[in-house]
């Protein structure tokens, strides 16, 4: 889909942010069901990228509409006052998880940072991915949902 370029950034900005809200709201609100609805905005942002292609109605159809409700019943069946009565606010848990995520975190930046992006093979031709020179059958499908069915970064 090709949008102008104020309304393809808006859209970018719109859905990342609700991407990382989303994320946000899923790992730090104590509510479970609260969480479920949180990961059920992180999927519809995340589909709404594929929005012109059959891709998008794919994933509605299949996280929000299956998985997240099915997340939702499950957590509507559990007893919630037991998650109530002893609620400490930081655990050890909490900070030993917090630790290996903020390891993890830290680990990834460096290798994005210290990766050469020149020397991908994603080499064009007049807007085309050259395909002959991919390995595998899952190269040619990444590369296809990167470009073809997500927003054309023009």
């Amino acid at each position: 889909m090709d949008l102008p370029g104020p309304i393809h950034d808006f859209l970018l900005v719109f859905l990342g942010s609700g991407l990382i809200l989303g994320g946000l709201g899923v790992v730090l609100l104590t509510n479970p069901i609260y969480s479920a609805f949180s990961l059920g905005l992180v999927f519809v942002c995340i589909s709404l990228f594929y929005i012109p292609h059959f891709v998008a109605a794919a994933q509605l159809l299949i996280y929000v509409g299956a998985i997240n409700v099915l997340i939702i019943f499950a957590v509507m069946f559990m007893n919630g006052s037991e998650y109530y009565n002893d609620f400490n606010l930081w655990t050890v848990g909490d900070g030993v998880t917090s630790v290996v995520c903020t390891s993890i975190f830290a680990s990834l930046i460096t290798t994005i940072l210290d990766t050469s992006w020149y020397g991908i093979i994603w080499t064009t031709r007049s807007n085309q991915i050259i395909e002959q020179d991919l390995i595998s059958n899952s190269q040619q499908i990444g590369i296809h949902l990167s470009t073809d069915f997500f927003f054309h970064l023009n």
